[in-house]
């Protein structure tokens, strides 16, 4: 049993470094669909990504979650808005990287972190403990060196650390899997993705069918590009702790970023270092506070004597 343990865990670990190190390369693959615009592209991985997790699913004969939502309105609406602010997410994705903004996108999900806290602070009236506010301090304030740094607050960061954050915020209230999840948002914005395709063809304007095959594959391979991912982190998600997973969240901001600098070769003057130095402090206090309290949690959880019936429960579980 523990060697299957074991295995499970490091199968796991590789699917989430899989997962999370994908996420981080993809600003290498958006520049290679030009001359396709943004919002072009956008469509494209709407459409396609709904075609690659509905062949996926017919594959695995998992559909029964797809008439219990249609039969509830509350929680199909809160895909419906799971979709559209991942819409925005990724347009704006899309477009920093094309326009060479790449540090400026991997500083919006090292700030998510952050956000989410915020959000949760906001919406659900947590409560933080001293190190938490403490992080969200240093945050705050390194979005302050930026924005004088930029002459301006950095919008595209801000912008895609608020919508994921929100995305997150909601997903978490639907309660679909990673593939149903997308394959929900995804089937919500296939039309208006496809109508907006069709319009571009009509005026001439559409990549796909003009650039020749190999690009026409790039462009529907964006299904593939969002959903591979999505598969690798539900499978790390069922074998590792969330504590892992936390930390491995970082990868892809890390990636992001020194792909920016070593690659795209984006400027990084003192005051943007400066701002990043800020962020990263804030996210090592936030990590380091994680980790106290989930070894807090696993002390008291193995401190505290045995319930007769709940022991009686797990025996005849076993």
């Amino acid at each position: 049993m523990a060697g299957t343990s074991k295995g499970e865990h490091r199968i796991g670990l590789l699917n989430g470094i899989a997962a999370y190190g994908m996420w981080g390369l993809v600003p290498l693959f958006w520049p290679l669909l030009k001359p396709a615009g943004a919002m072009e592209i956008l469509a494209h991985r709407m459409v396609w990504s709904l075609v690659f997790v509905a062949v996926a699913l017919l594959f695995v004969r998992r559909w029964a979650w797809a008439g219990q939502l249609l039969r509830q309105p509350r929680r199909l609406g809160l895909v419906a808005v799971a979709a559209a602010v991942i819409t925005v997410n990724w347009g704006v994705y899309i477009w920093a990287v094309n326009s060479g903004h790449v540090v400026e996108a991997s500083l919006g999900y090292f700030i998510n972190p952050l956000m989410t806290i915020a959000l949760g602070v906001l919406l659900l009236k947590e409560r933080l403990r001293p190190v938490q506010w403490a992080a969200v301090g240093v945050g705050f304030a390194a979005v302050i060196v930026l924005t004088v740094g930029y002459g301006q607050p950095p919008w595209i960061s801000l912008c895609l650390a608020v919508s994921f954050a929100t995305y997150g915020l909601v997903k978490k209230k639907v309660g679909l899997g990673g593939v149903e999840s997308l394959a929900a948002e995804t089937a919500i914005q296939f039309l208006p993705a496809l109508a907006y395709l069709l319009w571009l063809s009509t005026h001439g304007d559409l990549t796909f069918a003009t650039e020749g095959p190999g690009h026409a594959a790039l462009l529907a391979s964006t299904g593939i590009v969002t959903a591979l991912p999505l598969v690798c982190f539900g499978a790390a998600a069922i074998r590792v702790p969330l504590s892992t997973l936390g930390l491995l969240q970082y990868l892809a901001p890390v990636f992001q970023f020194l792909l920016g600098i070593l690659y795209f070769h984006e400027a990084m003057p003192p005051e943007r270092w400066a701002g990043f130095a800020l962020v990263w402090l804030a996210l090592v206090l936030l990590t380091a506070d994680a980790m106290r309290s989930a070894h807090r949690a696993r002390v008291v959880a193995m401190s505290r004597p045995a319930d007769p019936a709940t022991a009686a429960v797990d025996a005849v579980d076993v």
